[in-house]
């Protein structure tokens, strides 16, 4: 192997990427597999609101924009720039796992925001938005839909700033 090419594979894939890939493609996976189930077996489009339990429904939600509906994207053209912009987020993220991840934290951390991206970004190219089907609620107030990918990708986050936290306290304690 030359060194350009060491340097390339160095440049793509790293330590803690093949952990950052079997995340990635099980959250795409199973964020995939229920939303096709839901709406192609369970039908939820046609039963409407399903009570669950007293906080949480099942509801049919297509969310054409991101984050409680921000930046609606009513036409084919927007999904496919919103999708771009995930697809885009998600090889960024792909180049710090690779180049970066120091722990098995941060690389599952990445592969759950990276799974979820992208599982919402194929759903806005096959269904023109974001399938959305769970509804949590409590005392009249109802927070937004939301659906597994979204669930990874907070995950992710809070994967993230925990993470963050870690490093900063180990930088703190070597200080000292």
């Amino acid at each position: 192997m030359t060194a350009e090419t060491s340097a390339s594979r160095n440049w793509l894939w790293g330590p803690y990427s093949r952990l950052g890939l079997i995340v990635f493609m099980a959250t795409l996976a199973i964020d995939q597999a229920h939303k096709w189930w839901m709406l192609h077996i369970y039908d939820i489009e046609d039963k409407g609101r399903v009570f669950v339990t007293p906080f949480l429904d099942l509801v049919y939600v297509k969310n054409i924009g991101i984050s409680y509906s921000m930046f609606d994207q009513e036409s084919y053209t927007g999904q496919i720039m919103l999708a771009g912009f995930g697809l885009l987020a998600t090889l960024a993220l792909w180049i710090w796992l690779a180049r970066g991840a120091s722990n098995r934290l941060l690389a599952i951390s990445l592969g759950l925001i990276m799974g979820g991206a992208i599982g919402n970004a194929i759903d806005r190219l096959v269904l023109g938005g974001v399938a959305d089907f769970f509804s949590m609620h409590a005392f009249g107030f109802y927070w937004y839909v939301f659906n597994i990918a979204d669930v990874a990708i907070v995950a992710g986050v809070i994967g993230l700033l925990y993470d963050s936290l870690l490093a900063s306290r180990k930088d703190a304690a070597k200080s000292l």
